[in-house]
């Protein structure tokens, strides 16, 4: 994924749950992934789970299967991982892909589990205070010094040495629910990664709203930290199954179910909230900026991913078809212009019409 597609307003991807049992399927929902109009494809990390694959070990397996979508760890397990040999791992995968990795971080949700297999039992607040030692400690391995140290109170470095510098530069992608990695994440990381379901719509607005006002008083633009939504569903004609139906790995609340052109319908709706969103954003950035006159902004646009957490029905040519239509919806709307719903649903129609269309082409089958 070049540079331009990484800084485009909105991309769309794929999670997946690394069952072992399932390493065929995956391979291949993730090349479908990879030829269909998807961006993204993120892994859980788990390591403790008997049932997973090892992410940082499927990861690279699926990269070298791919050509362009990108990869991300949805969220690798900070307890369990140190950050300098993460931060190693983490610019190794993205100079051998090409610039095709990030890195989602967690500060371990399971304490109990995490010290039963081996990590440190820590208290809530000691956990946000690690993870952001650890995000300062993998900034510093992956800048240019010829050295580096660090002394923390959870990690240290000694006279390290950074290296290899990673082939883009990789955003830390936190995964935040309480007010205090809220905060953290508003100050000192590049994306926020919630769940729809583990968090209501409501508390994912107060969430948005305490990152921006943690990143305006650490003196950061709010728009410079991506915003990364975990949705949980079935992308198919049957029904969502009860939340006590879904196979391990999958989140809290209810899951989002209907066949593709649903979903398209759908995530164009949550488009719509997230550029209202983005729009508060740009009125105050243009109120701050307007207090220098003759000096433009070079601060990026607000930017959003989407990522769908696919149930084991999920298939290949429902991933085809789910990333026609989500290409347009991610580049149908200016967000500097208006929203007009009957545009917006025309252009629906269109990909429609074209998904249909591709049942006819030789060797796809919708």
């Amino acid at each position: 994924m070049g540079a331009g597609d990484r800084d485009a307003a909105l991309r769309f991807g794929i999670s997946i749950v690394p069952a072992t049992e399932r390493l065929d399927r995956i391979r291949e929902l993730v090349r479908t992934a990879d030829g269909a109009a998807l961006d993204l494809v993120g892994i859980q990390d788990h390591p403790y789970q008997r049932r997973f694959l090892d992410t940082w070990s499927l990861i690279p397996m699926l990269l070298a299967e791919t050509k362009r979508i990108g990869f991300f760890t949805a969220v690798a397990n900070l307890p369990l991982r140190p950050p300098a040999v993460m931060a190693k791992a983490a610019a190794s995968l993205d100079v051998l892909s090409g610039g095709r990795f990030e890195l989602g971080l967690g500060a371990g949700g399971f304490p109990d589990v995490v010290a039963g297999f081996g990590g440190p039992r820590r208290t809530p607040g000691e956990s946000v205070e690690a993870l952001e030692e650890a995000i300062d400690v993998i900034r510093l391995l992956w800048s240019d010094e010829r050295s580096v140290s660090f002394d923390g109170k959870h990690y240290r470095l000694d006279g390290a040495r950074p290296g290899p510098r990673p082939a883009h530069p990789i955003g830390i992608w936190v995964g935040a629910f309480k007010p205090r990695m809220l905060r953290l994440t508003g100050r000192k990381a590049d994306g926020w990664l919630p769940s729809l379901g583990v968090l209501t719509r409501d508390e994912l607005r107060a969430g948005n709203e305490r990152i921006d006002a943690a990143a305006e008083k650490a003196g950061r633009e709010p728009r410079s930290i991506r915003r990364i939504l975990n949705l949980q569903g079935v992308i198919g004609e049957g029904p969502a199954p009860a939340r006590s139906e879904l196979p391990v790995g999958y989140l809290a609340g209810e899951p989002l179910a209907g066949p593709p052109d649903w979903w398209v319908d759908t995530l164009g709706g949550v488009r719509r909230r997230w550029l209202r969103h983005a729009r508060v954003l740009a009125r105050r950035h243009h109120a701050r900026s307007s207090r220098a006159p003759g000096q433009r902004s070079r601060t990026p646009p607000p930017r959003l991913r989407l990522i769908a957490r696919c149930t084991p029905g999920l298939t290949p040519s429902l991933v085809l078809r789910l990333g026609v239509g989500l290409a347009a919806v991610a580049g149908g709307v200016d967000a500097r212009q208006p929203i007009e719903k009957g545009d917006e649903l025309r252009e629906l129609v269109v990909v429609i019409r074209t998904a249909q269309e591709l049942a006819d082409l030789p060797g796809m089958r919708l």
